[in-house]
């Protein structure tokens, strides 16, 4: 069985609920799946997840949340290489900057993503709670 984790931060609870649908998307493909907030993680539990999930919304001018998020997740990238990975977040404003960022980011990293990234404006409606699930899935 597959060990997936889903490690997010959420400010106002999108992020968080779209960490939910990935969760049961990737249990719903047998996947062995735990569920962390940024401050609960860190890079000395990388290596016991087959493939990570990385939520985190657009904050400021499109960047990654900085006091709790970016810490964790900078220490992290050390076991990013080979590691397969996906990426998701809310946004309320901008284009996405932030996430096609933070993808370039991890492919520098040597990230293997297992999918697109997913992002929606707001509180994720259906479409966005479908393709989370899917994201999910493809990390199985």
């Amino acid at each position: 069985m597959r060990k997936i984790a889903v490690v997010y931060w959420s400010g106002t609870g999108n992020t968080e609920a779209m960490a939910s649908a990935v969760a049961k998307g990737a249990e719903e493909s047998g996947a062995e799946v735990k569920e962390f907030t940024a401050s609960e993680f860190d890079f000395s539990m990388m290596d016991d997840f087959d493939a990570v999930a990385f939520g985190c919304p657009s904050m400021g001018s499109e960047e990654l949340e900085d006091s709790e998020f970016l810490p964790m997740f900078t220490d992290c990238e050390s076991k990013l290489s080979g590691k397969k990975i996906a990426l998701f977040g809310s946004y309320g404003w901008g284009d996405g900057e932030w996430m096609r960022n933070w993808e370039e980011r991890c492919k520098n990293d040597g990230a293997v993503f297992a999918c697109d990234y997913v992002i929606c404006n707001g509180s994720p409606d259906d479409d966005a709670v479908s393709a989370c699930r899917k994201l999910g899935k493809s990390l199985v």
